[in-house]
């Protein structure tokens, strides 16, 4: 029996990431893969938001009858936080459960990377998908209800960043923790809860107490009300414990994701 015959397979490294090679090289090429894996589904993502957007702007104010310009601003001003809840919270969770069903989760796991940059890798293309919907839920609502914006760019831009992050984190972290079709089932329980029992959308003072403590702590409120200021600025700045709250969401979605990342298969 030749040698050849009985020696064992040399162990082959994917292609897509060389190994030894820089921390921003391994990052732009996973970068780059996980944007592929989306594709030409990108435009339909953003003309979904679009149509997201006008929905609720334009579909939840024929629900308030004779609306008024303060009652249209609110409404207004807490889309774009809809939007990006609904990409972190329903998209993010969908797509990773179903990469773990397909094996594509357990096959980048392999790939001999720092895991971490895994999820920075699939952080920025979400942040991609999920900003453009401010733009287009702000010019929908200029449209319909003809408001004026006052612009506090630095918050604006600061809280819709935070504010996509922590929901994409959040939305991993449940995609990699609970099994696929849970975390599916999940993820559109999330959405209804954001859309219909988060004061968004509406004046909190409409909940009952109870209701509106429990938002204090959960992250939704906080974001909407981050957004709005930035929207509409008013003076009013940066509210400190809103701030708080999200930080502590999105590092508690960091955290989780990481650790299921890093861990042995």
């Amino acid at each position: 029996m030749s040698e050849a015959t009985v020696s064992a397979p040399r162990m082959r490294v994917p292609r897509a990431v060389p190994p030894r090679t820089g921390l921003w090289t391994t990052y732009g090429t996973l970068l780059r893969w996980t944007m592929a894996q989306i594709g030409a589904m990108l435009p339909l993502i953003i003309i979904v938001q679009a149509l997201l957007a006008a929905g609720i702007i334009i579909g939840f104010g024929f629900l308030i009858s004779d609306i008024n310009t303060p009652a249209a601003q609110f409404l207004s001003t807490g889309t774009p936080t809809v939007l990006l809840m609904v990409v972190g919270l329903v998209m993010v969770p969908q797509g990773v459960a179903q990469s773990r069903t397909s094996g594509t989760f357990a096959y980048l796991r392999a790939l001999p990377v720092p895991r971490p940059l895994l999820l920075l890798a699939d952080l920025t293309v979400w942040l991609v998908v999920a900003l453009p919907g401010i733009p287009v839920a702000v010019f929908v609502a200029w449209l319909r209800y003809d408001l004026t914006y006052t612009f506090d760019w630095p918050l604006l831009i600061a809280a819709s960043v935070l504010t996509a992050v922590m929901a994409t984190a959040v939305g991993y972290a449940l995609a990699v923790l609970l099994p696929p079709l849970l975390a599916q089932l999940v993820s559109q329980v999330l959405v209804f809860f954001v859309m219909l029992f988060s004061p968004i959308t509406f004046p909190a003072g409409q909940l009952p107490d109870w209701f509106r403590a429990v938002h204090d702590v959960l992250p939704f409120r906080p974001a909407g009300d981050l957004l709005r200021a930035g929207l509409v600025s008013g003076g009013q700045g940066v509210n400190w414990p809103d701030l708080a709250v999200l930080l502590v969401w999105c590092l508690l979605g960091l955290a989780i994701s990481v650790r299921a990342l890093v861990r042995r298969a």
